[in-house]
């Protein structure tokens, strides 16, 4: 195999919390940083999705994403395929 260009993405379960008013939310999930390019890979991942499957809790800026916390697995299984398309193998 060759080198892969894109930086591993690093995942983190974290709660995030939102407060409207008086009333405070938290939401557990998995923080997500990573490039640009690897981000924009995950939001349109995301976006193939129909509505009811959509992983993206909060966009919260061009490296972090913050996602449910059982699409681990799937953002990773996908990131492998992806890689494995786009690397060349030199013929015997």
């Amino acid at each position: 195999m060759l080198f892969y260009p894109f930086p591993i993405i690093s995942m983190l379960q974290v709660t995030f919390l939102s407060c409207f008013g008086i009333m405070v939310n938290a939401i557990k999930g998995l923080l997500i940083s990573c490039d640009i390019p690897m981000a924009q890979f995950i939001i349109n991942l995301d976006n193939s999705l129909p509505p009811s499957q959509k992983f993206i809790i909060h966009n919260l800026d061009s490296t972090h994403l913050f996602v449910q916390p059982h699409v681990s697995e799937m953002i990773r299984s996908a990131i492998a395929e992806f890689r494995d398309q786009i690397s060349y193998e030199k013929p015997a």
